[in-house]
């Protein structure tokens, strides 16, 4: 069997769902199990209408559920040429139902929890999914009965051994050559039964725990490009897509700024050994990139991701050198502040490293200045090459250097898996920089 899993923008109108319904059928004969976010724009309707709600605004909220009631069931009457099936209306007017009696508590109460918010954004998927599998005649399963995650509300983290063994309760029994089974992504429960969501990439994530716990023989994910591409086509036109990537690659990739899968999105799939594919809904016989455990295609250099603005800290101290412990006094004032290191380069008596944007640096900077002198700079954008053969080519690092020209680096990391090398510029000076290295990559010289 396999796992299709579809965005917001694959179901985000009646068409939409026409065209996922043929990908559906085509792929009955293999058993899928397909996995559906929010019809587009749905879960930010969601989110507004609870913030709404939270400040009063009762009338506010009820307009914005109207608003997506409207939107729901115009794609219903659409998909069903304006006969919409009864049970297929008693559900969504249940749904709906529920969408207002949440949205009154918490305007009655003007409190917003991460526990309400929860409920409320679950809509969206048990929306879409209600409408699809009506559409496409498949049985319909409420994905909170087996995605068990703990209680922390907002990015909920799954029970992977529980999930294995829903899965096979309610799931396995339901899939078989010739008939597809429809669930949501992004939402799970906890074992009280209380609705949680995964948090960013949670639809994507929610396809690769359903993968991994079936035992499938492919995860597919259905967006709007053609898989990975060897640089964001925004600022590199000629970017291609990648046929193979490995896991670790993916993961690089998507850490350091790729948009189409986060890191922990294809963390089950990993351990599962499930291949996972990046497909285009609009073009199912095009290009799509592969990711499985292991690919050895003799690529220096495989893709370039890019993310910006960063913040360069610079700690320097004469007391680091031959001195045990300085690094973790150093990283303790980050753990301790709540903020993550994304490089870190080391010299004799100093230390540089990166911090997203937005970071606490003046209490940052306060605690460190205790035992050493800091140097900030402000506006830089990390680029990172990665690639399986990154450190075994040579004159490679020689090649992606010469190619900046003019462009300073003023910060240079390979990564412990020697499959990521990450220069840092200035911020105005990223874009140009990414495309002289995507040059590069493509085998054009500096």
């Amino acid at each position: 069997m396999i796992v299709l899993k579809f965005g917001g923008s694959s179901v985000a109108d009646a068409a939409c769902m026409r065209q996922v319904a043929g990908l559906v059928k085509a792929a009955l004969p293999q058993s899928p199990l397909v996995v559906l976010s929010a019809m587009g724009k749905t879960t930010n309707g969601l989110f507004e209408a609870a913030k709404a709600a939270e400040a009063g605004d009762l009338g506010g909220a009820m307009e914005r559920q109207r608003k997506l009631m409207a939107s729901h069931r115009k794609a219903a009457e659409d998909l069903f040429a304006g006969e919409v099936p009864e049970e297929l209306d008693v559900a969504l007017t249940d749904l709906f139902g529920e969408l207002e009696l949440l949205l009154r508590g918490v305007a009655m109460l003007r409190e917003l929890s991460p526990r309400s918010m929860d409920a409320i954004a679950s809509l969206g998927e048990r929306l879409s999914t209600r409408i699809f599998s009506a559409y496409v005649g498949g049985a319909w399963v409420d994905a909170r009965t087996v995605l068990r995650t703990d209680a922390v509300f907002g990015e909920a983290a799954p029970q992977q051994d529980a999930i294995r063994s829903l899965a096979a309760e309610h799931l396995q029994p339901l899939l078989g050559p010739g008939r597809a089974v429809v669930t949501q992504g992004y939402i799970g429960a906890t074992e009280d039964g209380l609705t949680t969501t995964l948090g960013r990439g949670g639809s994507d994530f929610s396809a690769a725990l359903f993968g991994a716990a079936l035992g499938a023989a492919e995860v597919q994910i259905w967006t709007d490009v053609e898989g990975v591409l060897t640089a964001d086509p925004r600022i590199v036109p000629e970017a291609l897509p990648i046929p193979e990537l490995s896991f670790a690659e993916a993961a690089e990739l998507a850490a350091f700024g790729a948009k189409v899968l986060h890191p922990a999105t294809i963390q089950p799939a990993v351990e599962a050994r499930i291949p996972v594919t990046v497909r285009h809904t609009q073009k199912p016989e095009g290009r799509f990139t592969t990711i499985s455990a292991e690919v050895r295609t003799g690529r220096p250099i495989t893709a370039l991701a890019s993310r910006g603005p960063v913040t360069v800290l610079t700690v320097s101290s004469s007391r680091m050198l031959a001195q045990s412990g300085f690094l973790a006094r150093l990283f303790e004032v980050f753990g301790r502040r709540g903020v993550s290191v994304d490089l870190v380069a080391t010299a004799e008596v100093s230390v540089s490293l990166t911090v997203e944007a937005g970071m606490p640096l003046k209490a940052l900077i306060k605690d460190l200045s205790a035992f050493a002198t800091v140097e900030v700079n402000e506006g830089r954008a990390i680029i990172a090459a990665v690639g399986e053969r990154l450190k075994s080519t040579p004159g490679l690092g020689a090649r992606l250097l010469s190619s900046l020209g003019d462009i300073n680096v003023e910060m240079i990391s390979m990564g412990a898996n020697e499959i990521n090398l990450s220069l840092v510029v200035r911020q105005e000076q990223g874009d140009e920089a990414l495309r002289r290295l995507h040059h590069v990559l493509v085998g054009g010289t500096p």
